[in-house]
């Protein structure tokens, strides 16, 4: 037994030592940004080890291979804790957009701005939150069509050159040699390209772009001068044609030129100011080509990579010039392209997005950029949407996306723009005619008076020629409307402005004239005096009426006071036989009345019997920790009674538990207990039915066994039926929650 003992603690240290070692390992490729490689070993050490470093950073190499869905999964295991960063809950955040949880991404934000006192993201949110409502009013402004050349792995970044359509894709026909790049496992991408004409072929053929560009690295992101004959292009820093890394072990990314000299591309040379230390890509040309503009991750930006500009002279070029925070934020922006009508298009996930990468434009007027606005619908979703490229003339173009639905990891799209880009507030309208009560006729010169729920006027008018009038106001809002005007009566009018856009209220109202109302108040005096004389003249005659009717009334009551006589002789007589018959009744009610005053005996005895059950409650409850009140029961709270799994045999360590129940049951002789046996809800329901009755049946047997009465146990088994917390559907709840539905209750039913 030694010796095993031994061998047990030395296979748990090496067990241990073992999982030491694969999350070292899994921590090192995570900081290389190796994601793909890195998330089966986090999967496997998750399985038994919950730490939240750990899960969180399982949960960002999902993110960062954009499977937002599993990232959704581990990040919100992490939504209760209390020391994690802004980065996190924006990450969280995007994941939620990305299942088209709007509301609740709001929430996660607002909530982690709220606990951190930043009042400034608040108002910043806010106002994002109504710009998204304004861009979702326009509705979908473009028509889009995936590509049918997209395969399962990612395509992207197509741009017109002549009569071929040009993009980056995973390298064709890859060999057992070539190799993978460690962020998502896919092989190295290559420029190819395919005939315009060909591109909606179903079946088509894509080639390389160029044999004389063709390396062992990353090259996507090509723009070409309008003569063709230039070209920059992304491609991995490199050596002598191999891949080159920096102190950190990391393959940079930068922006190489290339000239067209005949018919072959030559002259391939990397810009001047890339370096191994930071990441230069996406370049991008002003429409007079003297500006060359680019994504970077270099010293000065504002976040994880900015937009940059750098002046073209011949082939010297100038200083790289951060766009600003106009454009910039403190996340990310990439994927840079200038419109004929010179327009910036980018992605970022910076600015009010649907979720990840949203595309933008802003005008670019003397060096000045406007504020950057989401082009909508349906361009945009909760998935990285990046790589914007159209014609402003034709409104023709394409742009890339890994949204759902698509072929592969990222996906061209064909796009048509169909709507102008023009983001507005929502408002209504309230507007109406201010007539004349008694003609109908409409009145000019109305003064009307627009006040907001705080009873703030912030907006007047008269009424025209016509009567009319009409106010702008926003939408989401109450308002009082008043009117007045010279010699007429005032009036005023409630309205609740929905959030429906441009819709109409009726604001019209009626005033009367005071003349009008003068003139009827004379004719109404006129009729009371009228009335007055009249009730008068009815007054004099309905005396001399009383003074007949009275003495008529006098002879009546003497003919009627002799017949009451005889008639009370004879009321005399059958009061007499009445009082004989009452006596009969008088006799029968005693007895009823002795019934009632035992059911009222018998009802306050069993009131004292209540009343000395609730103080034996109190006494035991008092007396015994585990004896409490549950909603209108009182319960015996024991630790969580386990059985396995289908099972429903007593384990031994369940038998301690019910000790427990037994030694209260002989303390008090008295006591019943229901034994309640529940299920969480996953599996079938009258299986969890039977099971549960099974359960409690074999903890009533053991109880038995140990002397209690069989009259004292109730078994009963309840399944689902009734939850701690309802899990509708099943799978909205996490296994914690399933395991609060699965418990045993032993209910005191008499004492």
């Amino acid at each position: 037994m030694k010796t095993i003992y031994i061998l047990l603690i030395l296979f748990s240290m090496q067990f241990m030592q073992a999982q030491q070692q694969d999350l070292q390992r899994a921590n090192r490729l995570f900081e290389k940004t190796y994601y793909s490689d890195a998330i089966p070993i986090y999967e496997k050490l998750s399985l038994k080890n919950n730490n939240a470093t750990l899960i969180k950073n399982l949960g960002d190499c999902y993110y960062y291979t954009n499977q937002y869905d599993k990232a959704f999964t581990q990040y919100s295991l992490l939504s209760n804790k209390k020391d994690l960063d802004e980065d996190f809950y924006f990450r969280y955040a995007q994941t939620l957009k990305a299942k088209g949880k709007y509301t609740e991404a709001n929430t996660v934000l607002r909530n982690f701005y709220l606990e951190s006192n930043n009042t400034k993201a608040i108002e910043k949110l806010d106002k994002e939150i109504i710009t998204l409502k304004n861009v979702l009013a326009i509705g979908d402004r473009f028509e889009i069509k995936n590509m049918t050349f997209n395969t399962i792995n990612s395509e992207f970044g197509a741009v017109i050159y002549g009569d071929h359509l040009v993009f980056a894709a995973v390298k064709m026909n890859p060999n057992l040699f070539n190799k993978t790049y460690k962020w998502n496992n896919e092989s190295y991408l290559n420029l190819v390209s395919i005939p315009l004409k060909n591109s909606v072929v179903t079946d088509s053929i894509v080639t390389n772009f160029s044999n004389d560009l063709k390396s062992g690295m990353h090259e996507s992101n090509a723009i070409f001068t309008k003569d063709g004959k230039t070209m920059y292009f992304t491609r991995n820093n490199s050596n002598n044609g191999r891949r080159a890394k920096n102190e950190d072990k990391i393959s940079t990314i930068q922006i190489f030129k290339a000239e067209l000299v005949n018919s072959k591309w030559t002259n391939i040379v990397s810009l001047p100011f890339n370096n191994a230390n930071y990441s230069v890509e996406h370049p991008a040309l002003s429409t007079d080509e003297k500006t060359l503009y680019f994504a970077s991750d270099m010293p000065g930006t504002l976040g994880s990579f900015d937009i940059f500009s750098v002046s073209i002279n011949g082939s010297n070029y100038g200083k790289p010039i951060n766009l600003g925070d106009q454009i910039n934020t403190s996340k990310r922006e990439q994927f840079p392209f200038i419109s004929k009508d010179n327009k910036l298009y980018f992605s970022s996930n910076g600015h009010e997005g649907f979720g990840a990468l949203d595309i933008f434009v802003s005008k670019l007027e003397d060096g000045t950029y406007s504020k950057p606005e989401n082009v909508g619908l349906p361009v945009n979703s909760g998935f990285d949407d990046f790589a914007f490229y159209i014609d402003s003339d034709s409104k023709l173009g394409y742009f890339s996306s890994d949204r759902i639905g698509g072929k592969g990891k990222d996906d061209i799209y064909s796009l048509k723009e169909i709507k102008d880009l023009i983001i507005e507030d929502c408002k209504q309208y309230i507007a109406g005619t201010i007539t004349d009560v008694d003609s109908n006729l409409v009145l000019e010169n109305a003064i009307l008076i627009l006040k907001n729920d705080l009873n703030q006027e912030i907006d007047k008018m008269v009424t025209s020629l016509d009567g009319k009038f009409s106010f702008n106001v926003p939408c989401d809002a109450k308002y009082s409307l008043f009117v007045s005007k010279e010699n007429y009566t005032d009036n005023s009018k409630k309205l609740q402005i929905n959030s429906e856009r441009d819709q109409l209220n009726d604001g019209s109202m009626r005033i009367r004239s005071l003349e009008i109302i003068k003139k009827e108040q004379e004719l109404a005096d006129e009729q009371q005096k009228a009335k007055d004389l009249l009730v008068a003249q009815q007054l004099k005659e309905a005396e001399l009426i009383a003074i007949e009717q009275k003495r008529k009334s006098d002879a009546i009551e003497i003919q009627q006071r002799k017949k009451e006589e005889s008639i009370a002789l004879t009321q005399k007589k059958k009061e007499d036989a009445i009082a004989l018959k009452s006596k009969k009744m008088a006799d029968v009610l005693a007895a009823q009345q002795l019934k009632t005053e035992k059911i009222i005996a018998d009802k306050k005895a069993s009131e004292l019997e209540i009343s000395n059950k609730k103080e034996k409650t109190a006494s035991i409850m008092a007396a015994e920790n585990d004896v409490i009140k549950d909603k209108n029961r009182l319960i015996i709270k024991t630790d969580p009674i386990y059985f396995d799994y289908n099972m429903w045999y007593i384990r031994k360590e369940s038998k301690r538990i019910l000790n427990r129940i037994v030694e209260l049951m002989n303390k008090y002789p008295d006591m019943v207990v229901e034994i309640g046996s529940h299920t969480d809800n996953r599996g079938n329901a009258k299986f969890n039915a039977d099971l549960s009755q099974k359960r409690a049946d074999a903890t009533k047997n053991y109880i038995l066994e140990q002397g209690i009465k069989k009259n004292r146990l109730i078994s009963k088994g309840y399944g689902e039926s009734v939850p701690i917390i309802k899990c509708i559907p099943e799978n909205s709840c996490d296994e914690e929650q399933h395991e609060l539905n699965r418990r045993s209750e032993f209910v005191i039913k008499d004492l």
